[in-house]
């Protein structure tokens, strides 16, 4: 009786160091802080070893990088890694259209940016 308890209670605690390690290594957060006709700004956060899945960007976008990170960048299409670092502050552009790879961050910490993406907008208005 006293093995089974102890076996139940070891693997009871290794389940929950399995769901809560490895949950927390993947969930990426996004939020929006402001968004008007023509622009939307989302705050991005990836926990180290957290992944953001490839994707087409719907629009023009400056990103913000708002602490220092480390990322491997991977391409969808030739799998291809490149490692990157980049510091607080540093900003960057990417095109509509563009097929954005996945990235996975390697860093010790979680890796925060602010996604601006510009809004088509009539411009005789």
């Amino acid at each position: 009786m006293k093995r089974i308890a102890i076996t139940a209670g070891a693997s009871s605690l290794l389940t929950l160091l399995l769901v809560y390690g490895l949950g927390a290594a993947t969930a990426m957060t996004r939020e929006t802080v402001l968004e008007n006709v023509r622009v939307e700004v989302i705050e991005r956060s990836i926990p180290s070893g957290g992944e953001r899945t490839p994707y087409i960007r719907p629009t023009d976008q400056v990103i913000v990088f708002l602490n220092d990170a480390s990322y491997d960048r991977i391409d969808s299409r030739t799998g291809e890694t490149i490692s990157r670092s980049r510091k607080a502050g540093e900003v960057i552009w990417h095109s509509r259209g563009e097929m954005a790879p996945k990235l996975v961050n390697t860093g010790s910490g979680p890796f925060r940016s602010l996604i601006i993406q510009l809004k088509d907008r009539d411009l005789t208005q």
